[in-house]
């Protein structure tokens, strides 16, 4: 499952495949959500979750990686990217990344990439 496919489904067919998953309540769930609730329930299955973007790395040390369908602008569905896979990769602003990632923890508000 990829978490850009998702991004640019219409409500109708994000909502038909979160049925089909058995998901409740989301009828009236903002888009954002639905993805949200579709992917947590892929991952919790077991099945990997991809997503890609540009990265965009802060003055803290970790990055983010950015859309284009949100102009590359902060935003809820970014991807998370640690410092240390910064470092270890030697990674830059302006570096499109593509990998496997995992829904946020019970505290986290991002997906964040693991590979």
């Amino acid at each position: 499952m990829n978490l850009s496919e998702l991004k640019q489904k219409p409500i109708p067919d994000l909502l038909e495949i979160a049925d089909e998953m058995g998901l409740e309540g989301v009828a009236r769930s903002r888009k954002q959500d639905i993805i949200f609730s579709i992917l947590k329930a892929h991952a919790k299955n077991g099945e990997s979750i991809f997503g890609n973007g540009v990265l965009e790395i802060l003055q803290d040390g970790f990055g983010f990686l950015r859309s284009a369908g949100s102009s590359y602008l902060a935003g809820p569905d970014d991807i998370y990217v640690s410092p240390s896979q910064i470092r270890r990769f030697a990674l830059r602003t302006g570096d499109m990344l593509s990998g496997k990632i995992r829904p946020p923890k019970d505290s986290e508000r991002y997906f964040a990439l693991l590979k």
